[in-house]
């Protein structure tokens, strides 16, 4: 840890004036750089400091560079080069740096090497408490939402694990004829009994089958002019398909070295078959480890990335820039904000919100304990996992649903083929659903499907008999008179994420629920509209999910302080308003 004293060497900042021949430069009284320069005077930098080493030269001031940067991002400034200018030129910069000039190597160096994500989420919580203290949050409730900022990456480097997928199918049957090639090679020339080698067996990949059957569907679809069926299914190829053709390669060397077969290249010269066999299976081999790079790199979580930004997930953007709903590699922005300050920044490259809630919420119980109350957001995170969550930690949830709107309609309360529409009763301690017709639909199974991780399960119940019925087109999904005559009707209930779903719904619909749901559109949305329109923040400066959450993050704490220094000075007018009128 550094011993130098760098709490007196910065906060002993000189007199705040300038004096020319000519002129007198001074920061007007209420610069938000003062602010600044108060809230980092109750702040712990133990962190930091630890994180930097006294060894070698003595470098600039680690907190006065943490300054200087977080004053630049309140100004709306990211970009290094920019900076550097500012602190030859600019006089709250200069007030900053004492008068001195750190280059972008310096910056580049504190960015990447001293200033890590943790002490930036220990220096913003360290600020959040201040507010909680002073009254201007409390950290029981959040309002959160997402937004997607465009990844620093070229846009036309996509890798699709579709795409993959397809390719792969291709590899299998150019690799499952070169077994048969290989197998024939030592059986015609006997090699095999000679070198006591077996036949290869071609290996196996769980999945690839089902591949196959989407590629060969696809190619009836593309002569029909019907949508393409989605071909991301997960495939994993172990360690053993590459090896296995490696094993094959030795053979092959083992037979040339002991029949005197000399490898050759050049133009003029006829390979002989074992070379031939020996380079195809090379190739072939490759490939395939390529493929499986590429897998390892995408993980089980994602479809896409980019070749110049792996950590970033091809989404739709709502800025398209080509008019045709096009892809671009972006990272899922997060924040969780109470009373217009960014309590909680989440960076992730899921495309969708479902995932992102709770590691929001584990952040703030890691960060302040289980002090958290309420949550609101938008139906894109209603799921059950999540509902479930923030029930088992007695968090009150105002989640929109994902049909909130369409409950309103007519048409929903009057649609007979809903459970919830249909009359209930319970026999012999068994619950049981009357139709619209009368009929009973009694329990017939439990079934349980897992998905990302979490195992849903689902209550069967169904009619024993629907022949007759004069509602079976309004109550069976996508009725057909002519196929589904002999039809009866089956539905599946999830009765915990039914549960969970209603107690939600009933919070939303509540005074406080309306009111809730209002302000986090007014300040979640507020700040990204603000961001992007603004801020004009729409594409990150830095390639990889660690640093462009160190970038998110150092705007965030910029527009705190901002923030912060807006309050304060809305109070001292306030205050100076009444002692002007006691005055007169």
């Amino acid at each position: 840890m550094l011993t130098v004293n760098y709490y007196n060497d910065f906060f002993e900042i000189g007199q705040q004036k300038i004096n020319f021949s000519l002129y007198e430069l001074s920061l007007p009284n209420d610069n938000p750089v003062y602010t600044l320069k108060k809230v980092m005077e109750d702040l712990d930098f133990s962190g930091l400091l630890a994180n930097c080493s006294d060894k070698g030269r003595t470098g600039y001031n680690p907190i006065m560079m943490y300054a200087v940067i977080t004053y630049a991002n309140m100004r709306g400034i990211r970009s290094i080069d920019r900076i550097v200018d500012l602190c030859e030129r600019d006089i709250a910069f200069i007030w900053l740096t004492q008068g001195r000039k750190p280059k972008r190597d310096a910056f580049y160096d504190f960015k990447s090497k001293k200033l890590t994500s943790g002490i930036l989420d220990d220096l913003n919580y360290q600020f959040m408490r201040r507010l909680q203290k002073e009254g201007f949050v409390t950290l029981k409730e959040l309002f959160i939402d997402g937004t997607k900022i465009e990844a620093n990456a070229n846009r036309y480097t996509f890798v699709w694990r579709g795409s993959i997928n397809y390719h792969l199918a291709g590899l299998l049957y150019s690799i499952d004829k070169l077994y048969s090639d290989y197998n024939s090679f030592l059986q015609d020339n006997g090699f095999g009994e000679k070198y006591e080698f077996g036949n290869a067996q071609m290996f196996v990949i769980d999945g690839i089958d089902k591949v196959r059957d989407i590629i060969e569907k696809n190619r009836k679809r593309k002569i029909t002019k019907h949508k393409k069926l989605s071909n991301n299914r997960i495939i994993e190829i172990d360690n053993c398909s590459p090896l296995e053709i490696l094993k094959l390669q030795k053979n092959l060397m083992t037979i040339a070295d002991g029949e005197g077969i000399v490898f050759v290249n050049g133009k003029g010269k006829r390979k002989p078959k074992l070379q031939q066999l020996y380079e195809e299976l090379e190739h072939c081999g490759q490939r395939l480890m390529h493929y499986k790079e590429c897998f390892e790199i995408m993980g089980k979580d994602r479809n896409s990335y980019s070749k110049t930004d792996l950590e970033a997930t091809f989404m739709r953007m709502k800025e398209d820039h080509m008019l045709n709903g096009q892809l671009k590699p972006a990272y899922n922005v997060q924040i969780a904000v109470e009373n217009y300050f960014i309590v909680h920044s989440y960076v992730s490259n899921d495309r969708t919100d479902y995932n992102t809630l709770i590691p929001v919420l584990e952040k703030h119980k890691e960060a302040f304990g289980e002090v958290l109350e309420e949550v609101t957001a938008d139906s894109g995170y209603c799921s059950e996992k999540n509902l479930l969550y923030l029930k088992e930690n007695k968090i009150d949830s105002y989640i929109k649903l994902q049909d909130h709107e369409k409950r309103k309609t007519r048409a929903y309360s009057k649609d007979i083929g809903k459970y919830n529409n249909m009359k209930t009763m319970v026999f012999e301690d068994e619950q049981v659903y009357i139709c619209h017709d009368g009929r009973e639909l009694r329990h017939i199974n439990t079934e349980k499907k897992k998905q990302n991780g979490y195992t849903q399960t689902y209550e069967v119940y169904g009619c024993s008999d629907c022949s007759g019925c004069e509602h079976k087109s309004k109550c069976l999904y996508k009725y057909n008179p002519d196929k589904d005559i002999d039809k009866n009707k089956v539905m599946k209930i999830n009765e915990v994420w039914e549960e969970l779903r209603e107690k939600s719904h009933a919070n939303i619909q509540s005074e406080k629920g309306i009111l809730k749901r209002q302000t986090r559109s007014i300040q979640t949305e507020g700040h990204f509209g603000d961001i992007k329109e603004n801020e004009d923040f729409r594409r990150f400066n830095y390639r990889s999910s660690d640093k462009v959450y160190k970038e998110f993050m150092l705007f965030t704490i910029g527009r705190n302080i901002n923030k912060y220094h807006r309050f304060l000075y809305a109070k001292l007018k306030k205050f100076e308003g009444k002692l002007q009128e006691k005055t007169a």
